[in-house]
């Protein structure tokens, strides 16, 4: 299950599992939010919504 804000999933390669071995990583098609549109996605569970949430507001606030 990925990240969820305003009642949509959101998957990026930053949270991917398979991100250090991956070969499409950032060339794979993302929609208008920067979301990935990719078969091989895996949610990375060691990284936790509260981090992610955290991130996103970081960025949000530079």
């Amino acid at each position: 299950m990925g990240v969820r804000i305003m009642g949509t999933e959101k998957r990026y390669c930053s949270i991917c599992a398979w991100r250090e071995n991956c070969q499409k990583r950032y060339s794979i098609v993302t929609d208008a939010s920067g979301c990935v549109r990719c078969l091989d996605y895996s949610r990375d569970l060691s990284i936790k919504e509260k981090d992610i949430d955290a991130a996103e507001r970081a960025c949000r606030e530079s």
